[in-house]
């Protein structure tokens, strides 16, 4: 009679099914790189409060749910979750080249396509603004002109991200 294997006869329960040990019920302290890049996302978004009152002096509570500005919260997140896997896992794991790869993409369209998007939307709603009362694209919601990010605005989500990214490393 053939004998059947089971996968807890082959050592340790689930520890075959998930390498050395099974994985956490708890979700975020056992993952360091999504509460990183959440930590990062928050952070980037709280400021966005302070550097637009530094730069038009005034205070906007609504900066930290809108996009663009400074510093780019996608540049923070992307960038906090790549360097959280390779700080974890090392520079040569799989999951350290998609997120470096996503981290690029996304910064590359948050300083690209979204900015002239964005610069777009504004000479529209200029012109816009001109038409005669009677014409039909005078009531017109305005489009949203702040959706992307210039490159210091990139560059310093980045530096963000890493901050926080090693901070949580160092603190872990």
């Amino acid at each position: 009679m053939d004998e059947v294997m089971t996968v807890a006869d082959a050592g340790g329960g689930n520890r075959a099914l998930y390498g050395s040990s099974p994985p956490s019920q708890n979700l975020l302290p056992q993952n360091l790189p999504i509460f990183s890049a959440f930590l990062a996302l928050a952070l980037a978004q709280f400021l966005k409060v302070f550097t637009n009152w530094y730069k038009e002096k005034r205070w906007d509570s609504k900066r930290m749910l809108s996009s663009g500005g400074m510093p780019s919260s996608h540049s923070a997140t992307v960038t906090a979750l790549a360097l959280s896997i390779a700080l974890e896992e090392g520079a040569g794991a799989p999951a350290f080249a998609i997120a470096l790869v996503l981290a690029c993409v996304v910064m590359y369209d948050a300083s690209g396509v979204r900015l002239h998007a964005g610069r777009q939307a504004e000479l529209l709603n200029q012109i816009v603004c001109e038409f005669p009362p009677e014409h039909p694209l005078s009531t017109v919601k305005p489009l949203r002109e702040l959706l992307g990010h210039t490159p210091i605005q990139v560059a310093a989500g980045a530096i963000l991200g890493c901050v926080v990214a090693y901070l949580m490393r160092s603190t872990s």
